[in-house]
């Protein structure tokens, strides 16, 4: 991971809660977990992480990035599928260990299964002893992932 010297060092509660400099709390594994909001309507399009250069990346360019923890990679989102995120805000919460983005998404979607947000289906309550099954509250998709990622492998891992 390559250290940015963008951010601030940690040195006290204070600082990190109540002051101006950007001191991230990167977990173990080098990641900060990252929420992504459409800007316009507040819908949540996505759940992610990044590392270090994924969130300098993402200030400097104006463009988020984040990192595949399935790829083990930087990942530029929309680079290959044109869906770009236009970063409007990026907020920090009180203890700086995650971070929330506000963004317009080129080409309407955010998921790479076609839908316009990752969180396209429900958990619906079950019956007692039943295990829950999953609801589509999103029944259209925005594209066809053949189409635009053609025989790119896909990043789900079981």
């Amino acid at each position: 991971m390559a250290n940015t010297g963008l951010f601030g060092q940690r040195q006290s509660v204070v600082q990190v809660e109540e002051g101006t400099v950007l001191a991230p709390k990167f977990d173990e594994h080098g990641l900060i977990p990252v929420v992504t909001t459409d800007c316009t309507s507040g819908e949540l399009l996505m759940h992610g992480y990044m590392n270090e250069e994924a969130l300098a990346r993402t200030i400097d360019t104006g463009q988020a990035h984040y990192y595949s923890r399935s790829r083990q990679c930087l990942w530029h989102k929309g680079a290959t599928s044109g869906l770009v995120q236009t970063v409007r805000e990026i907020l920090i919460d009180d203890d700086q260990d995650c971070v929330w983005i506000k963004v317009d998404v080129s080409g309407g979607a955010s998921c790479h299964v076609g839908y316009r947000s990752c969180f396209y289906r429900k958990i619906a309550a079950g019956r007692s002893g039943e295990a829950p099954k999953l609801e589509f509250v999103e029944t259209e998709k925005v594209f066809d992932p053949e189409e635009v990622y053609g025989d790119a492998p896909n990043p789900t891992r079981l």
